[in-house]
């Protein structure tokens, strides 16, 4: 082993030993912290793109004289808030399947070695190279993705002898998505693969036709009443914008942002957080909708006349706690994937396809709101990638209240307070979220609330902060539960990102939490974290107290006018690799799909409908009631 990876390796044992104590653990956090550290670092999706930034830039070859690489935007020398651009590659002398296009942005990014920094990057994942990039590209594509390519079916003849062809090169043609990131991008021609990378060529910058345009606006319910919507919208100016809605009504916004400071690191290892993975937010602006109705659609728009207004928006207020009716999506788990055939640092396969099927339920207005419990776009510090899911999102969370929870994903940093000191949320620790998605909170960094639509109070909490007995948190869902109205809300649904009540989850988050949940006559339990479906009986300390029967139509009904504990539903299918499901043979599970897809809720005062939606298929792979009477 060579002196620099000696090194490397003590830097990272005193790392992970600064982070979790050697001695016993005197207290139940700590106890969790260590205990849990194992569980959940796999959790970051290693692959050979996420860990660019590890790799050694070789020399290439000798220099090409014909190589170019040239861009094309529809929208000409600058590029829109949303396009495919083409990227050019003509005089290729060789083609190899290992050749490769990155998107780089900010154009000025040092696209070189950073070895005087190589300790920083061991939060990558791999502990074996030096750092390629001090900038990590916000997504890459091999050049064989054009099937042209490495037949050098796409010949250009560069030079003539006696008016015969003695030399042809090759080319390609690849398609890259682009949303308005605000910063200027540039394209590099890497050979090699993203094993052995080295630098052919650099395109020319291209920057963005409007970087302060208001963009991916975004709606959530601030309280009970549905009399109002908080507006949160992107933009590169700093300077107050405004909302124009309803009948002639507006409001200004508030701005905030964050930056590399707010961002959570260690002193030995640096986070992707403050160092490669950071990208200048822009301005998080946001504004306050009064004076609604309930249920009632209205339309937006948001911005100002010096930087420009969104399209017009139609959107719909959430009916108001205490009335007799809600539909709601549900889901976790869901994060981003792109768009064109890149490879990008961590990818959520499914979420493409669960966005465009809630997408399609939410343009038919029958959705009133929608509830993200955790994992929210597994962004971890690789900050650009927020840009992205926002824009994802933007056809259901701009047209109804896009209601959340923060994850593990978007939380858990060693030594920043949170439950598991795991590297997952990449040093973000919250910030990010709770500045994109600002939620009815307790405080900051407290990111448990409760609100009321409808039929249903919703008691959301954060597994990812301390849930121990007699913490903060627990007091005050045991406060929060217990003094609920049941004669105007009489459905308890309780969501919390991960440590679902199972045992294979969490056991010291079941034995503090579970009895929380039967005393105060939990109806519903949704968790996230683990990637499938998965719906029990009513049960509680892992025996079924009351078993569904099947009702006329031969759907499963709990009745709960005899209480006698919740159901569980795992639902964090909703984009994540799917997660299979062990040969245990537990007799509260009552029905298992590993399949992409959400749940579409029901409630009246006397039932909740509950189906799983396969995205794909759009069939219903499962679905129960629970009534009362």
């Amino acid at each position: 082993m060579s002196t620099f990876l000696l090194i490397i390796f003590t830097i990272l044992f005193l790392f992970i030993n600064s982070s979790t104590d050697a001695s016993s653990p005197t207290t139940r956090p700590e106890r969790l912290a260590r205990s849990k550290l194992e569980l959940l670092r796999n959790h970051t999706a290693i692959s050979e793109f996420r860990v660019l930034n590890r790799r050694y830039l070789i020399d290439c070859p000798d220099p090409n004289p014909y190589l170019q690489l040239n861009i094309t935007s529809g929208s000409g020398t600058t590029l829109s808030d949303d396009e495919y651009v083409t990227v050019n590659i003509t005089g290729v002398l060789l083609p190899s399947s290992g050749d490769w296009v990155a998107m780089i942005s900010p154009s000025h990014s040092d696209v070189g070695t950073c070895v005087e920094n190589a300790v920083k990057y061991e939060q990558t994942g791999d502990f074996s190279r030096l750092p390629l990039l001090c900038h990590y590209p916000v997504k890459a594509q091999y050049v064989r993705n054009d099937p042209d390519y490495l037949s050098c079916s796409k010949q250009e003849c560069k030079k003539y002898v006696a008016g015969e062809c003695v030399l042809t090169t090759c080319g390609a043609t690849l398609s890259f998505h682009v949303v308005n990131i605000r910063t200027d991008i540039e394209f590099v021609l890497f050979g090699g693969g993203f094993e052995t990378p080295c630098i052919f060529k650099r395109s020319d910058s291209l920057s963005f036709g409007n970087p302060n345009m208001p963009l991916y606006g975004h709606i959530s319910s601030p309280d009970s009443t549905g009399t109002s919507m908080k507006l949160r919208w992107v933009s590169g100016d700093q300077n107050p914008q405004g909302v124009q809605y309803g009948n002639g009504q507006t409001a200004i916004s508030t701005v905030s942002t964050f930056s590399q400071a707010d961002m959570c690191t260690s002193s030995l290892l640096e986070s992707p957080a403050v160092d490669f993975g950071w990208h200048e937010p822009g301005y998080i602006h946001s504004a306050l909708m009064t004076g609604l109705t309930p249920s009632t659609t209205y339309s937006y728009k948001y911005g100002s006349d010096s930087v420009g207004w969104s399209d017009e928006i139609r959107f719909k207020t959430a009916p108001a706690g205490g009335s007799d009716e809600l539909n709601f999506l549900a889901y976790g788990d869901m994060g981003k994937a792109p768009l064109d055939s890149s490879a990008e640092h961590y990818i959520q396969p499914g979420s493409v396809s669960v966005t465009k099927a809630m997408a399609d339920e939410v343009s038919s207005g029958k959705v009133d709101s929608i509830f993200h419990i955790g994992d929210i776009s597994y962004t971890t510090g690789f900050l650009v990638e927020w840009d992205f899911f926002l824009h994802q999102i933007t056809p259901l969370a701009s047209q109804v209240s896009y209601m959340t929870a923060i994850g593990n994903h978007e939380r858990d940093y060693v030594n920043s307070g949170s439950v598991y000191s795991t590297p997952d949320s990449g040093g973000e620790c919250g910030v990010p979220y709770e500045t994109y998605f600002p939620m009815p909170t307790q405080a900051k960094d407290k990111p448990w609330y409760s609100i009321e639509q409808g039929s249903v109070h919703f008691t959301v909490i954060s597994t990812e902060h301390d849930w121990t007995v007699n913490s903060e948190q627990y007091d005050w869902m045991n406060k929060d539960m217990a003094t609920v109205d049941r004669t105007r809300t009489p459905w308890l649904i309780f969501t919390g990102p991960g440590n679902a009540i199972l045992p294979s989850v969490d056991t010291e988050f079941v034995a503090d939490v579970e009895p929380l949940l039967l005393a105060n006559k939990v109806d519903l339990a949704l968790f996230g974290h683990v990637h499938n479906y998965e719906r029990t009986c009513a049960v509680y300390q892992q025996k079924c107290k009351a078993m569904p029967t099947k009702d006329g139509n031969g759907i499963d009904t709990y009745n709960n006018s005899n209480y006698t504990a919740p159901v569980h539903a795992v639902i964090g299918m909703a984009g994540f690799t799917l997660d299979g499901f062990t040969q245990n043979d537990n007799i509260w599970s009552l029905s298992r799909v590993s399949e992409f897809g959400y749940i579409r809720v029901h409630a009246t005062k006397n039932e909740i409908n509950v189906e799983f939606v396969n995205a794909d298929s759009r069939n219903t792979d499962d679905n129960f009631r629970i009534v009362r009477s």
